[in-house]
């Protein structure tokens, strides 16, 4: 991690974090749209709509380029839905991370730097469900930084800072779709204790689950 300073947000980094997370949350859009088609539902409905039209018209173009339809509109629903996390993400907390974590007890933001440059954001604050854990979140690198160890000692700051504050345990919520991430967690030594779907009405036709991961910091030496 050569030339990688981890600190306290800045007002400055503003735009960099918005933008560092923007990108990250845009990436998952393809895995999405994979995690999609994959679903019965939806295979169940092109084969439908594709067997329906070739049934009725007689022609093999109609039903494909129905079928081609439908799976354009499926990959603009994914935007839109990632597009939606993005802007409610952006006005919840990070439109306002200095009163949001700075300001607010047990809560913090940190930024990665490297030669001058933000190129990686995590955070932690209380969380409601959970009074004897900080959650993590708002972890992302960009792809430019990733395999230098930076994920890792975001991480490690969140769970030192949390063991400092006397709490039990660090908790955090990922998706079924950032295999990525979930690897880390693991690596780091979080635990897999629950998932569920999403309670929108497009994440439960999309079966789109998120996982929470506890780490356990007595365990920790």
């Amino acid at each position: 991690m050569a030339n990688i300073q981890i600190r306290k947000y800045q007002d400055e980094d503003a735009e960099s974090v918005k933008e560092i997370f923007t990108l990250g949350m845009s990436e998952h859009v393809p895995s999405s749209f994979v995690h999609l088609l994959k679903q019965p539902l939806t295979q169940m409905v092109l084969m439908c709509v594709f067997c329906a039209l070739m049934t009725s018209s007689k022609s093999f173009l109609l039903p494909v380029l129905a079928v081609t339809f439908l799976l354009a509109g499926a990959r603009q629903l994914v935007v839109h839905m990632f597009k939606k996390y993005i802007e409610t993400s952006l006005r919840k907390d990070l439109d306002k991370i200095t009163e949001t974590y700075i300001q607010q007890k047990d809560s913090c933001f940190w930024v990665a730097e490297s030669d001058g440059r933000v190129v990686g954001t995590v955070a932690c604050l209380p969380n409601q469900d959970v009074p004897e854990c900080l959650e993590l979140k708002r972890m992302s690198v960009r792809h430019s930084h990733r395999g230098m160890g930076i994920a890792k000692a975001l991480c490690q700051t969140v769970a030192d800072f949390t063991r400092e504050r006397g709490y039990a345990a660090v908790v955090l919520y990922t998706s079924v779709v950032q295999t990525d991430a979930q690897k880390l967690y693991e690596r780091m030594g979080y635990q897999r204790i629950r998932e569920f779907v999403v309670p929108e009405l497009v994440a439960k036709l999309t079966n789109f689950t998120l996982y929470e991961y506890r780490l356990e910091l007595q365990q920790q030496k």
